[in-house]
């Protein structure tokens, strides 16, 4: 239990946050649904309570992938949190298709809902919660990454940065979007049936928010599919590749991978040295540049093989890709 309560320690913050920020939403949401019966409260509802259990896969899975490498499973349980994201998503798959069969229901059999206060009472102060809890995972984008910034930096920052975010993250970023568009989308229907004709609005609304979450479940399943197979960080190989070929003693690069496991890096390198080197001098070199490596972000384990240099430079800008892929 206490190694457990140890893991739970070192799960993704955004994750736990957005989960309990969800979970009041979602409460709440579904009390002012059964009061007003607003089809787009419904859609909020389960939009909201579809990310509470998926942040809480979320922070689980990303906890559960610190875990120390054992005697059965010596690679560690970093791609964890990919598996855990994959089951998640299914959540907001099934959640989505409710949510958008509740919205063809009453755009085919529309319906006038009542409370207006109190249906655009509980969407507005969603809208804010979820927009504090994405400006969270922006900045913890940036955290991760080692950028500082403030501001609307934040802002352009998370977005331009969001390929390189931990998998917990992005998903955070990604469901917090969708929640605070879809509750301004939400807000405007509801709106529009109260005040028009136009009754089937909270339904198209609906429906439109039942897709968007489509939309992250398929993103989230890619990305997540990608890092269960085991997919290369081709950014960190050529800057891993670059930090090598700096140190005067290494003639040349004959292999380079760097493989992500959850959020985890590891690095298998060949390199190339001087054959007249003693034994004790190869080993040294290796020894510099496993610690250089290791102060990468995310690298947890570099695997270095020795060879002699055969007088052919491959490692050079037009011929890395392929050293990279072998």
């Amino acid at each position: 239990m206490k190694e457990f309560l140890q893991l739970l320690k070192k799960g993704n913050k955004s994750a736990l946050l957005a989960a309990i920020v969800n979970a009041v939403i979602a409460i709440i949401k579904g009390i002012g649904f059964s009061m007003t019966g607003s089809v787009a409260l419904f859609a909020e509802m389960m939009h909201s309570a579809a990310d509470t259990a998926n942040q809480l896969f979320v922070f689980s899975g990303s906890a559960l992938s610190k875990k120390a490498p054992t005697d059965r499973f010596p690679n560690g349980f970093g791609r964890l949190v990919n598996l855990v994201l994959l089951g998640a998503v299914l959540i907001v798959g099934i959640m989505a298709f409710e949510t958008i069969v509740e919205g063809i229901q009453h755009i085919v059999h529309p319906t006038h809902s009542s409370g207006l206060a109190i249906t655009l009472t509980i969407l507005g102060a969603s809208v804010v919660l979820e927009a504090f809890v994405l400006y969270k995972a922006m900045k913890e984008i940036s955290h991760e990454l080692g950028i500082t910034t403030s501001g609307f930096g934040v802002v352009t920052e998370a977005i331009s940065n969001l390929g390189k975010a931990k998998p917990a993250t992005k998903l955070v970023f990604l469901e917090d979007t969708v929640a605070t568009l879809g509750g301004l989308l939400a807000m405007i229907a509801v709106i529009i049936a109260y005040f028009s004709p136009f009754h089937q609005a909270e339904g198209v609304v609906s429906v439109i928010i039942g897709i968007l979450m489509f939309l992250v479940v398929g993103k989230v399943f890619l990305d997540n599919a990608a890092g269960v197979i085991g997919e290369s960080d081709e950014e960190m190989e050529d800057k891993i590749g670059e930090i090598v070929m700096e140190d005067p003693d290494v003639k040349d690069i004959q292999a380079l991978t760097v493989v992500k496991e959850g959020e985890d890096l590891h690095v298998e390198l060949e390199i190339e040295l001087d054959p007249n080197l003693t034994v004790a001098q190869a080993d040294d070199i290796k020894d510099r540049l496993e610690e250089k490596i290791m102060k990468e972000k995310g690298v947890t384990d570099v695997i270095i093989e020795l060879d002699e240099d055969d007088g052919i430079q491959n490692w050079t800008e037009e011929n890395k890709t392929e050293i990279i892929k072998k």
